[in-house]
């Protein structure tokens, strides 16, 4: 039962974008409907704080990911292309010609 009440949580609603409070509350309200014990919601809602946590996680890494591609795809300078120019520059400064 447990089960199949995580999975409709998960697939109906974006799940990675709730937040502590909303799980907590949700949980609450589905406890009361299922007639689940305090035990079997509190296992229930850390689960979903777990994967909600963890779905958060992987959807930063994907958009960080895309993010490096796209400016990858751009040729633009990153910052240490740039300091290792800065660098370079201060190397031919200090040298007398």
């Amino acid at each position: 039962m447990i089960e199949l009440l995580k999975k409709g949580i998960l697939t109906g609603i974006g799940f990675g974008l709730l937040t502590k409070d909303k799980i907590q509350d949700l949980v609450k309200k589905t406890a009361e409907e299922a007639k689940l014990s305090e035990e079997e919601a509190r296992k229930l809602a850390d689960e979903l704080l777990k994967q909600s946590e963890e779905a958060k996680q992987n959807l930063d890494k994907k958009i960080d990911e895309r993010i490096k591609k796209y400016i990858d795809s751009l040729g633009l300078a990153t910052k240490k292309d740039v300091d290792k120019i800065y660098k370079e520059l201060r190397k031919m400064r200090e040298t007398p010609e």
